[in-house]
């Protein structure tokens, strides 16, 4: 995992359906980045800050804890 940079974190556990962003894309604060489905309701994930996305620490498919970093914005 990246040392810099601020981690985006599973609001809960659940399966990413989605990922909205590449590396390389600059974003801004609340920008949708990703899709995660818990209990059969899919919920997005917003970006904590705005930036330039910098690593994908999952993909479409896997299975995440809460809290758990999902992608690095610098």
């Amino acid at each position: 995992m990246a040392s810099e940079g601020t981690p985006v974190l599973s609001p809960m556990v659940g399966k990413i359906v989605d990922i909205k962003v590449k590396v390389g894309d600059t974003i801004k604060e609340d920008d949708e980045i990703a899709t995660i489905e818990a209990m059969k309701m899919e919920m997005p994930i917003p970006a904590p800050c705005s930036g330039t996305v910098k690593e994908i620490l999952v993909s479409v498919g896997d299975t995440v804890q809460a809290e758990q970093p999902i992608d690095i914005i610098e």
